[in-house]
């Protein structure tokens, strides 16, 4: 039979030692230091912000009253004669969701693929206030950037198309809800990244799910037969996101506050399936 005894370093009593308790604000401090020690954060949000000025104002260069323009997303076209300010300002939304949604999915996929998820998971053994850090701190960003990027674009292009039809004013019914529902989709866009991040684990095929998701679905889906698709479209994550931010509602697409419940509910189901991972799988 052996004896372990414990051995302790004269002088330095156990009182002395210090103390560093994980602590929810603690963890979203690290989180925050973390996300802004990458050099792919200050581009990727820079990019972001160009998508949303640069294409906003092509988009109201572009505008003519009386002329049906062809410019549009690629593949796909837009009659910009009938669009008004908000769509204009709106033009870039769609390239924007891609980078602050593969931005997303870098904050935790990236530290699967580095290894350092294992000192992560070392100093916060609970796991899951890492994933909710992580969710927060990138989706209150993405949030900023966002709206700060529709403001500029919609105050910006408004003095390009000053005097025509499409002119709109901040105080117009809807302008404000609408520009404020853009900001809140590319947040929420940004936490199911961070969500597929974590659940997948894998860079490459995080982003092709965001991607499918996002883009390549929605047209799949309108091959079915019409009575499907009206069904399907109006719930998938980039077209009820749509509903949210649109300044007129289309009869076949979902009330601003109906599109909200839908985004929030995929958002929080991708969270879900990463919380679960993160608890159940191995670092």
């Amino acid at each position: 039979m052996s004896v372990i005894s414990e051995t302790r370093t004269p002088g330095r009593p156990d009182a002395m030692r210090p103390t560093c308790k994980v602590t929810g604000p603690r963890v979203l401090r690290a989180e925050w230091a973390k996300l802004w020690s990458l050099r792919s954060t200050w581009i990727t949000f820079g990019v972001a912000l160009l998508f949303l000025l640069g294409f906003g104002l092509i988009a109201a260069a572009r505008y003519e009253p009386a002329t049906a323009g062809t410019m549009g997303p690629p593949g796909g076209h837009m009659d910009l004669s009938r669009a008004n300010a908000v769509d204009l300002a709106l033009f870039g939304v769609g390239f924007a969701q891609l980078a602050l949604g593969i931005l997303g999915v870098l904050v935790t996929a990236g530290e699967y693929g580095t290894g350092t998820i294992r000192s992560t998971l070392a100093a916060v053994p609970r796991r899951l206030p890492v994933l909710w850090s992580k969710a927060a701190v990138h989706g209150v960003v993405a949030l900023l950037v966002g709206t700060a990027g529709v403001f500029a674009a919609f105050k910006t292009g408004g003095h390009m198309i000053v005097g025509t039809p499409a002119e709109l004013a901040l105080s117009d019914a809807g302008v404000l809800r609408s520009l404020l529902a853009a900001g809140l989709y590319l947040g929420m866009v940004g936490v199911i990244g961070v969500a597929l991040g974590a659940l997948l684990r894998s860079t490459a095929g995080a982003v092709a799910v965001l991607v499918a998701a996002l883009l390549l679905v929605p047209g799949l889906v309108s091959l079915l037969p019409s009575s499907w698709e009206s069904d399907v479209s109006r719930y998938l994550p980039s077209n009820a996101g749509e509903s949210m931010f649109a300044l007129k509602q289309a009869a076949d697409t979902l009330t601003p506050g109906a599109g909200l419940a839908v985004l929030t509910g995929w958002t929080l189901l991708a969270l879900a399936g990463a919380a679960w991972r993160l608890k159940r799988g191995d670092a």
